[in-house]
Order: C-alpha cells, then sequence, then structure tokens
C-alpha cells in the first residue's frame, strides 16, 4: 500500500521545482535591470482617503519621488503635496482642473509608474493612458468594471510591453502568504476547494451625510452581483494557481433580496427620505460558484449591506488537510494535526512556514503599513519591481481575472443563475506559466 505522505512529496517537489524556475525568471529580470539604487518616481492619482494612506506609506521607503499628483479636489491634493514635502523636501505639482486631469499627469517624462486610487470607474482608463505613456501601472482594486476594460488593460499590456498591477493587498496578509507557503509544500495536498468572501458592514459608506448617495452607493443602486470579489479571490488564485497551471471556466452567481440598504437609509435619514423610498438593484447577499479547468471549485461571497462583523473566511480544503479562517479559524492536517477530529490553532503554523517576505519586513510593515502591515509588503513589492524594472508579482492577467468576476457575476444573476463562461485573459499561456514563487525580500 503506497505511503499516505508519498503524494504529499510528490505535490511538493513539482510545486517546489515550479517555483524554483519561477524564482530564477524573477531573479534574472532584476539581474538585467537598471541600478537597484535608482529613484523610483511615482505619479498618483487619486488622493482621498485611501489614495493618502497609500501615498504616506511610500514615502516610508528611500529612492521615492513623487513629482506629481491628482484628484478632483484641490483641498485634498494640497493636503498631498504637503505630505510630500515634509517628507522629502520636494513639493509635487497638482493637477486639479477636473476630472481628466489626470490626461496630464500620466504624459509627464520624469515618472516611472502612475498609481491610481480614484473611483472605480476610472481605474482601467487612468491605467491604459499610463501604459500606452510608458510607465508601470498600479491600481487600487478592483482594476475594471466591465469585461471590455479587463480586455483592454490585458490587450495594452501586451502592446506597449508595460506591466500593470492590481494592489490586492490581501495576497500580502500574513495568513495568505503562510497559507502560499504551505500549499507549495504539499501540507494540503492536492488543492480541492476554496470559500471566501468579501463580508464587511459598509452601509455607512454608500450614502453621503448631506442625503446622496456616494460614488460607492451609485453601484449599489444600479448593479446586482458581486461587486467587490478581489479580497477574497486574489489570495485562492494564487493557492490555486489561476493563471499560471489552471484557470476559470465557469461562474454561476445569485443574490438575494435587497432590503439593508433602505432600511440604513430610514434610520438615518428618515422613512420619508428619497433614499429611503428608493429600490436598490444589489442583492444584500451574493454567492458565486467558480469551476476550474483543473476540476477545482471556489465559493465567493459577497455581503456589504447588513449588520455584520468583517470576516473573509479563508477556508481552503485539500486531498491532506483543511483550513478554515475568520471567525470559526483552525487547521486540521492528516497525520499531522493531533485529533483526527478536531481543527488545532493555526497560529503555530504562522510562525513554522513564515513566508520569507514576510519575515523580513514584518517590523516595518506593522509600524508603517495599514491593514496590518499588508500594504507596506504590497508596496515594497511594487517599488521593487519599478525600480528594477522587472515583472510585477500581480500582473495583468491576475487584475483582468479577479476583476471580471463583477461583470459576470451580475450578467449571471440576471440569468437567474446561470452558468456563464469565464474569458481565458491568457489565451492559453495559463498551461504553461509558473506558479508564483516563494521569494524573500
Amino acid at each position: 500500500m503506497e505511503n499516505p505522505n508519498t503524494h504529499s512529496r510528490r505535490a511538493f517537489l513539482k510545486t517546489a521545482a515550479a517555483s524554483a524556475a519561477a524564482s530564477a525568471a524573477l531573479a534574472g529580470a532584476v539581474g538585467r535591470s537598471a541600478e537597484p539604487t535608482r529613484t523610483a518616481r511615482i505619479g498618483i492619482v487619486g488622493v482621498g482617503s485611501r489614495g493618502s494612506g497609500l501615498l504616506r506609506t511610500i514615502l516610508q521607503f528611500p529612492n521615492v519621488a513623487v513629482p506629481a499628483v491628482g484628484d478632483i479636489l484641490a483641498e485634498r491634493a494640497g493636503r498631498a503635496q504637503e505630505i510630500v514635502e515634509q517628507a522629502t523636501g520636494d513639493r509635487p505639482q497638482a493637477y486639479t482642473q477636473g476630472e481628466r486631469d489626470w490626461e496630464r499627469l500620466v504624459e509627464r517624462d520624469d515618472l516611472d509608474a502612475v498609481l491610481t486610487a480614484t473611483p472605480w470607474q476610472w481605474h482601467a482608463p487612468i491605467m491604459v493612458a499610463a501604459m500606452k505613456a510608458g510607465k508601470y501601472a498600479a491600481t487600487e482594486v478592483p482594476a475594471a468594471v466591465t469585461l471590455e476594460e479587463c480586455w483592454d488593460l490585458v490587450r495594452t499590456s501586451e502592446e506597449t510591453g508595460m506591466p500593470c498591477m492590481m494592489l490586492e493587498n490581501v495576497c500580502y496578509h500574513q495568513e495568505a502568504l503562510t497559507l502560499l507557503r504551505m500549499v507549495r509544500e504539499g501540507l494540503f495536498g492536492d488543492l480541492l476547494h476554496a470559500e471566501a468572501g468579501y463580508q464587511h458592514d459598509c452601509r455607512s459608506l454608500m450614502f453621503t451625510d448631506d442625503g446622496k448617495l456616494s460614488w460607492r452607493g451609485e453601484h449599489s443602486a444600479a448593479k446586482n452581483g458581486n461587486l467587490y470579489p478581489t479580497h477574497p479571490i486574489g489570495p485562492i488564485a494564487q493557492w490555486m494557481d489561476i493563471n499560471r497551471g489552471d484557470r476559470f471556466t465557469r461562474i454561476a452567481s445569485n443574490s438575494t433580496k435587497a432590503a439593508g440598504l433602505k432600511q440604513y437609509a430610514a434610520r438615518k435619514f428618515g422613512p420619508d427620505h428619497p433614499l429611503a423610498q428608493r429600490d436598490y438593484a444589489l442583492g444584500d447577499v451574493n454567492t458565486s460558484l467558480l469551476q476550474t479547468a483543473g476540476g477545482r471549485t471556489v465559493t465567493l461571497y459577497f455581503d456589504m449591506n447588513t449588520p455584520r462583523p468583517y470576516d473573509l473566511i479563508f477556508r481552503l480544503q485539500g486531498t491532506e488537510g483543511i483550513h478554515m479562517g475568520g471567525a470559526k479559524g483552525g487547521i486540521y492536517l492528516e497525520g499531522k494535526s493531533p485529533s483526527p477530529h478536531a481543527y488545532e490553532p493555526f497560529a503555530p503554523y504562522m510562525q513554522e512556514y513564515a513566508h520569507p517576505l514576510w519575515t523580513a519586513l514584518q517590523e516595518q510593515a506593522r509600524q508603517h503599513g495599514g491593514h496590518g502591515g499588508s500594504d507596506y509588503v504590497l508596496i515594497h513589492d511594487f517599488l521593487k519591481a519599478v525600480v528594477n524594472r522587472a515583472p510585477l508579482p500581480q500582473d495583468v492577467y491576475d487584475a483582468a481575472t479577479w476583476s471580471a468576476i463583477t461583470p459576470l457575476s451580475i450578467d449571471s444573476v440576471a440569468r437567474n443563475g446561470s452558468a456563464i463562461d469565464f474569458p481565458d485573459f491568457t489565451q492559453g499561456k495559463w498551461q504553461s506559466r509558473p506558479p508564483v514563487p516563494i521569494y524573500g525580500a
């Protein structure tokens, strides 16, 4: 009879070899690059709350310059100018002449990269323009809101040769990176299923204080599907080698009725207020099921309009074990966990299988980065690639695939939950691309 550890060993050897190949490719790209001490010159479009937070994180790194900032509100741009000047001694130029003034910013010849943290509908247009202008492009999530925009990002990156990265910080959470290493070392065996969701009470963000829909609220009023899938799907896609050995093939999505926003608006503004009287398209809880070419499944949840504690879940299940994140918490590995009928704490595994990138940067990350330090690790990876003219760790195929879940889920909900074919943005390259490697700082 076959040793029960033989399968794990084979899986480990296979993924280790692939990771080594990918690491060598990445190292080769860095080795061919410019001097690693050159300055990364970053322009930022959208310096509200999130953009200002990313700006402050960027300025924690040496050899970084921010020559330009843009925002439709002059006071925000002015605040960003002060932040940069206090940190570097240089005051960036502000672009505040309307919602398309970023078109002048991306054409500057003193920028290596353009980062956008605007409302969602501007992410893809700004990144496309940046790549066409010869800059690295980066964006807050999601990278696109329509399938056409997803394809536009892919085509532009391929045609210009310029990298494009969606700044998905959950991929850099300590838990997510630990699990990535454990997957690569074969502890879960052959992966079968994952479950995750963006479950976060964001009702207060849907309305302005003066009784209007915010830009986020406008999306909830008009669309019914999974509008914010990238936080849960990013780590899962890396664990399952999506676009790098496997790919999504189909998605089916269903939503509950929409009740939460009307009730919230009635309490906030009064039952006779127009926001309490109108209808909202977005169902309060959306559930989507994805299938992969390799026979795996993923369940995604989306819930922003009900009262609930924040929970991403992160269940990861394979032939030799299961991890349960979120409120339930715990891990069970066959032949390793002490009891065959009980989960054990995950914390010791966070130490035993710590990802080298997190290990190297955790002290600075916890001091200088938001979202538990993941923002710092994320920006480190982005700036490292820009400085070295290297590939980005999350590429344009990831940005398109993870973002495409929104329009595909909307289509599926409109068809009463019918399964929808998932586009192959790599156009077949997924079959030969190596998985995301385990690498250090």
